[in-house]
């Protein structure tokens, strides 16, 4: 343990030293912490508002502009190269606040407010930081969780090769050959049913009367079938305008009407 700490022991005039002098002194600036990090001078702005709580709409120019240029001070101080932004923000401060010491002039036109541009800059700026640290937070692959692949092993699949012999494909062609024959057949008859010939029927009752209702031009032998035919010619003479359909809603029945100056 000893040797341990002799060998971070200091070398003074190019020799190590053995132990610690007991008046040591060490300077009040010897060592100095600089915590803040900022990315801009919107970001020192942005700093500076929120650790006082002032609302962005109501900017104190005068207070923030002296803890901004105190803190250029202070890292002029340190040592630190300030970049050509913050000098640009600094001066930019300076003016609005000299502005805003100006007397308001008497006339009746309203003056634009100083303030107002750079605290439109801060409000954007804030809206994308406050984006830009959501992403940030996101879980990230890489860096919060890794991806992985795992392959799922191969079967090999066995398939035994089928032996048949000449003879077992023989008996086999055999028995084939020896069922029964099913011969019997099933003929589904459709009576044909012609729409022009159901529209032929129709103008033909309508002909002798005004008006009839829709199962009146049915015939009970045609079951479903004449149902279907009879209302197809009956649409097929809707469209042409030559008759039209009435429902009645109390009792539900259809009727077909002339349109006399359709009918030929």
């Amino acid at each position: 343990m000893r040797a341990a700490v002799q060998a971070e022991l200091p070398i003074f005039k190019g020799e190590r030293l053995t132990s610690l002098p007991d008046d040591l002194f060490i300077p009040p600036n010897a060592l100095e912490l600089f915590l803040e990090d900022f990315s801009g001078p919107m970001d020192v702005l942005l700093y500076l508002i929120k650790k006082k709580d002032i609302n962005i709409l109501e900017l104190d120019v005068s207070e923030i502009t002296e803890q901004y240029i105190s803190y250029i001070e202070l890292m002029d101080s340190l040592k630190i190269e300030l970049a050509s932004d913050y000098l640009v923000m600094a001066a930019t401060l300076a003016h609005i606040k000299s502005r805003m010491m100006l007397p308001t002039p008497s006339e009746e036109e309203e003056e634009i407010d100083p303030r107002s541009e750079l605290i439109k800059r801060l409000q954007e700026y804030q809206r994308y930081k406050t984006v830009s640290e959501d992403l940030a937070n996101l879980p990230r692959i890489e860096r919060d969780f890794f991806a992985t692949m795992a392959g799922l092993p191969s079967f090999k699949q066995h398939q035994e090769p089928f032996t048949f012999s000449a003879q077992e494909l023989q008996q086999a062609f055999i028995e084939a050959n020896a069922r029964p024959k099913y011969k019997n057949e099933h003929r589904i008859e459709f009576e044909e049913l012609s729409t022009q010939e159901r529209i032929a029927l129709i103008l033909e009752i309508l002909s002798k009367r005004n008006i009839v209702q829709f199962f009146k031009v049915l015939k009970k032998s045609e079951g479903r079938q004449g149902v279907a035919v009879s209302l197809l010619a009956s649409l097929e003479l809707a469209k042409d305008g030559r008759v039209e359909i009435i429902q009645n809603e109390e009792s539900n029945h259809m009727y077909l009407k002339t349109i006399r100056e359709a009918v030929v």
